[in-house]
C-alpha cells in the first residue's frame, strides 16, 4: 500500500483526478450549448475557432482524459486494501474509460475537423458523439460513486 485513504498523498492524487476530468470534459458540456445558441440566433462559429475545438480535443481535453485514468489507476493501486482491480465497478469503469477514450479520438475529434469545414453531416454526427460522451460520463459518475458490486 502506498498510501490509506485519506492520507495526504492519496487527497493529492485525488484533487488532480477530479481537476484532469474536469480539464477533459468541459469543452463536452460547453460546446453543445454554444452551438444550440449560435444556430438559434443565425449565427454560425467562425472557421477559425470551429478548427480550434479538435485541436485543442487533441492537445489538452483528450490528454486530461487519459491523466484522470491515469490518476484513478494510482488512486486504486495507492489503496489496494480498499480498492481491487477485479471490482466490478472498477472493472466498469475501466470499460467505460477505453469507450471515452475510443470515443473521442476516433469519432468526435475527425467529426469535428470535417464539421469545422462546413460538413453539415458532420456537424450532425459532432452533436450524436457529444451525446455518447455525455451517456458515458455519466455511466462513470454512477460507477463510481455508487460502486455496484461491492
Amino acid at each position: 500500500m502506498l498510501a490509506a485513504i485519506g492520507s495526504t498523498p492519496y487527497k493529492i492524487v485525488l484533487l488532480l483526478h477530479i481537476l484532469s476530468a474536469i480539464v477533459a470534459f468541459a469543452p463536452a458540456m460547453v460546446w453543445p450549448i454554444i452551438n444550440v445558441q449560435t444556430r438559434k440566433r443565425g449565427v454560425t462559429v467562425p472557421a477559425e475557432v470551429a478548427g480550434q475545438v479538435p485541436v485543442n480535443n487533441v492537445l489538452v481535453h483528450g490528454p486530461a482524459l487519459v491523466l484522470t485514468g491515469v490518476l484513478g489507476i494510482l488512486m486504486i493501486v495507492m489503496s489496494e486494501d480498499v480498492w481491487e482491480f477485479s471490482q466490478v465497478w472498477i472493472s466498469g469503469a475501466f470499460l467505460v474509460f477505453f469507450a471515452l477514450l475510443g470515443v473521442l479520438f476516433g469519432l468526435l475529434v475527425p467529426a469535428e475537423r470535417k464539421a469545422a469545414t462546413g460538413d453539415a453531416d458532420a456537424v450532425r454526427k459532432v452533436s450524436m458523439f457529444g451525446g455518447f460522451v455525455h451517456t458515458l460520463l455519466l455511466v462513470m459518475l454512477y460507477l463510481m460513486i455508487f460502486k455496484p458490486g461491492l
